[in-house]
């Protein structure tokens, strides 16, 4: 019996295939780059850098941390989507629905531009004033705010950051009107409140912890309807006397979009031993923050799908616009 020889073409296919399958198997085999929206010093640079050094431990190549801020997040968001899908490229961001509702203009989706990983990090902001301001709780503003509409000067950590959002349905609940300066990031923003130049700030709890410690920021209220054991000491919206409001964050890690199953599970698997290791939850509960971690990509997919016509509607709420 004479055997067909094999074409050219499946030839070159089987080589293909198993050179993609090799290269997987190894994978990694050079430094990973960790991408994030937002400057050095606020929640998300603290929880990016915790996470690359567990995940190096874990995986055996460095992970470094490469800072892309600017446009609430969508910079860096833009910047992975096009990177190439071999694993050597992540991004840290909270959900990509929230950046979507902001730049409706974005040619970005969650579901076609990137892959879920998981899950990393979770908290409140804080509601903070300079401690020479008179207000000695969140009623106390408020009620000052409405009687004096633009007189209260807010800094901002950046147009279509999570605390800019967050001050902006914090002014539709309560009908505040603050005069908002905007900041490049929250440690410029910080700054500016403990200086007097500006009185009030909505911050991610690593940009103000230390200041609260040592008195130079007065902490009012989180930001959060419910308290966090987190931040210990510091009253919830509600307990502060305001329903109706509840802003949080959350970043997790995604990849672009066709990276493959194989180094999406490897780098999932990394993340969930690392990250679980003892004094990482410590670490981010110092800093105002819970490890939240999903239980699978699939898992952590479904969430942000779940998630995602409730974070449009409260931007849509809460009338915030990046220009």
């Amino acid at each position: 019996m004479m055997l067909r020889k094999p074409s050219f073409a499946l030839i070159m296919g089987f080589l293909v295939y198993n050179t993609a399958v090799m290269a997987q198997g190894v994978y990694p085999e050079r430094p990973i780059k960790l991408v994030i929206g937002y400057p050095p010093g606020g929640a998300a640079d603290f929880v990016a850098r915790i996470s690359a050094d567990q995940i190096s431990k874990e995986i055996g190549v460095p992970v470094n941390v490469e800072n892309r801020p600017g446009v609430g997040g969508a910079i860096a968001a833009d910047l992975v989507a096009k990177a190439a899908p071999d694993g050597y490229t992540i991004s840290m961001s909270g959900p990509h629905a929230q950046i979507k509702a902001l730049f409706p203009k974005m040619a970005l989706d969650q579901q076609t531009d990137f892959i879920p990983v998981t899950n990393l990090a979770s908290g409140s902001m804080i509601i903070c004033v300079n401690p020479n301001e008179p207000y000695k709780n969140l009623q106390d503003l408020i009620k000052f705010g409405k009687a004096n509409p633009g007189i209260i000067f807010n800094a901002s950590s950046g147009n279509g950051s999570t605390p800019h959002l967050a001050t902006a349905l914090f002014e539709g609940v309560t009908q505040v009107k603050f005069t908002t300066i905007q900041f490049k990031g929250g440690s410029p923003a910080a700054v500016s409140t403990i200086a007097g130049n500006t009185q009030v700030m909505i911050a991610t709890p690593p940009t103000v912890m230390g200041f609260i410690k040592n008195g130079t920021l007065r902490p009012l209220s989180l930001t959060s309807a419910k308290p966090s054991a987190a931040i210990p000491g510091i009253p919830s919206a509600e307990e502060s006397g305001l329903m109706g409001y509840n802003s949080t964050f959350s970043y997790g890690l995604y990849f672009p979009a066709g990276t493959p199953a194989i180094i999406v599970n490897k780098m999932f698997a990394a993340v969930a031993k690392g990250m679980t290791q003892a004094g990482v939850k410590q670490k981010l509960a110092s800093q105002g923050m819970d490890l939240v971690l999903s239980k699978s990509p699939a898992q952590f997919q479904a969430t942000l799908t779940a998630e995602a016509p409730a974070l449009a509607e409260v931007v849509r709420l809460s009338g915030a616009k990046v220009e």
